[in-house]
């Protein structure tokens, strides 16, 4: 039986129970939580527009030169051309979202494993 919300008078949304997933599928939600990513920026493209900063502070900051960098989950920032960091599982929407949302197209966000680029210039969104 679905379970009926309803968000003000006239409007009623109904849920039903999820579709069984097949297990390691790319749908597969313990399959993503265990895929690492790591995030590098391509400072040459940067404009220092910021909204990497304002999406991750904990992942992106600006250096003294006004472009953005990347920082280790310490808070270390790695200034070193194509340095590249891990994205904490938490922020992994944010910095995705960064990504996606960069004027520069110049942060790259890869699976650890095979470097399949999930966000930025070079991914399929």
């Amino acid at each position: 039986m679905p379970l009926l919300l309803t968000e003000g008078p006239a409007r009623r949304c109904a849920l039903s129970s999820p579709k069984p997933v097949p297990a390691g599928s790319d749908t597969d939600p313990a399959a993503s939580h265990a895929e690492h990513l790591r995030v590098s920026i391509d400072q040459d493209l940067c404009t220092g527009d910021g909204l990497c900063v304002q999406y991750a502070p904990d992942v992106f900051e600006f250096d003294i030169d006004g472009l953005a960098y990347v920082k280790t989950t310490g808070g270390d920032l790695l200034t070193e051309p194509g340095a590249h960091t891990e994205v904490p599982e938490h922020l992994r929407l944010e910095v995705i979202d960064a990504a996606r949302e960069c004027p520069g197209e110049c942060i790259h966000v890869r699976r650890d494993h095979d470097g399949v680029a999930v966000a930025g210039p070079q991914a399929d969104d």
